[in-house]
């Protein structure tokens, strides 16, 4: 599936997730997410983020 806008499907994952209390979002990575992520972190709005390596193209959870 192509999504249009991945940075927006990115925050919308992040907020579904919030809503539902889970602990976990697994987001298709790329660098702009990655980076995004890190930046959330640093302003406080998520807890934590890491790069895994799926042998794909690698998720950001």
């Amino acid at each position: 599936m192509v999504m249009t806008d991945p940075i927006a499907d990115m925050l919308t994952r992040i907020r579904n997730a919030t809503i539902a209390r889970d602990k976990v979002v697994e987001i298709p990575s790329s660098k702009i997410k990655i980076e995004l992520a890190k930046i959330l972190k640093e302003e406080g709005y998520v807890q934590d983020c890491e790069f895994v390596d799926n042998g794909v193209q690698g998720v950001v959870r």
